[in-house]
């Protein structure tokens, strides 16, 4: 058996602790204590009570969803104050588990000049922070991964399209095509197509980016008609572009339909769109499911949206790690 690189110790921020006592189940460990303190005039901070000298720390915090009042942007600097926390007490790794990173949406300029990489933005922050590795899910772009200084810090990506192929399969959810919402999406879109062993499709989108949400078009490359469909995509947010791309496919003679994300981000009016498509569809005699993960939490979902849990994905890397083992494998490996 390997040697662990160091005592292992999870430390949950408040709103990631849900998560984060997930994690440590699946692994067997207890979390670190801690204290997240919010101040009358808004300011907050992290006490971490107990020894950590020496220790592998993983720091776990969930920055989208309403598990509390607080926002994104307080969520995060709460993080941060736990990652500056545990360097200040000496651990001697630590990694920030982020299963959605926020600002991974703005990782360029999209042809405007005078706006910020908030993906980037959140990086340097991290790195600032004193964290060595910071941990996301089936982050939006790759290239995210260039904006960590290797010397300081470095992403680790988990993939789940072998993950959570599998568990679709397990579910019931089989597809004769799978479809990219938009052509940057065709890449993933085809490594679940290999895994289904299905055809693949794509819609072409033109947006406009000087208003947020808004699709202007799409156009369909490749066959649909009187086939079961399988819609991937990472994020889904407002889901106005699912909606149009559900639509589009039904125009084309596209049968049942299932949406699969990483991300079931859901910001209002996304229920209820998502609610008139599913009603549409039970009218119309056809089946529309929304499959999404963990990553952000949704209580109380309807029938229609079934959840997979990477909590067990989270706490098996995390043990690769530790223990100096291929993540790799972990990637590739078929449940």
């Amino acid at each position: 058996m390997t040697t662990p690189r160091a005592p292992i110790g999870l430390i949950a921020c408040s709103s990631g602790k849900d998560f984060a006592n997930k994690v440590a189940a699946e692994i067997d460990q207890s979390l670190v204590p801690s204290t997240e303190t919010w101040f009358a005039c808004g300011e907050g901070k992290t006490v971490i009570n107990a020894n950590v000298r020496g220790h592998d720390i993983y720091i776990i915090q969930s920055v989208v969803g309403k598990m509390d009042d607080h926002s994104i942007y307080d969520r995060f600097i709460m993080l941060l104050h736990a990652v500056e926390a545990a360097a200040l007490s000496d651990a001697q790794y630590i990694t920030a588990v982020l299963p959605y990173f926020p600002g991974a949406r703005q990782d360029k300029r999209k042809g405007r000049t005078r706006e910020g990489i908030s993906a980037g933005l959140f990086a340097r922050m991290l790195q600032s922070a004193g964290v060595d590795r910071v941990m996301t899910v089936e982050i939006h772009n790759d290239a995210i991964a260039g904006m960590f200084n290797p010397s300081l810090a470095h992403l680790e990506n988990v993939f789940l399209t072998r993950h959570l192929a599998q568990w679709l399969i397990q579910q019931g959810f089989t597809a004769d095509v799978v479809v990219a919402p938009d052509v940057g999406g065709l890449e993933r879109a085809r490594r679940y197509a290999e895994e289904l062993s299905a055809d693949l499709a794509a819609l072409s989108k033109e947006r406009d980016y000087s208003q947020p949400d808004l699709e202007t078009r799409a156009t369909l490359i490749g066959e649909v008609r009187d086939r079961d469909i399988l819609l991937v995509d990472d994020i889904i947010d407002t889901a106005g572009s699912v909606v149009a791309a559900v639509a589009e496919l039904k125009d084309h003679g596209a049968r049942d339909i299932v949406v699969a994300c990483a991300h079931p981000v859901l910001s209002d009016p996304a229920w209820q769109r998502l609610s008139d498509v599913e009603s549409s569809a039970r009218r119309e005699g056809w089946n529309f499911n929304l499959v999404g993960t963990s990553t952000v939490e949704h209580l109380d979902a309807p029938s229609w949206y079934r959840c997979y849990p990477i909590e067990p994905l989270i706490g098996t890397i995390i043990q690769k790690i530790n223990s100096r083992g291929s993540v790799t494998r972990v990637h590739e490996k078929r449940e």
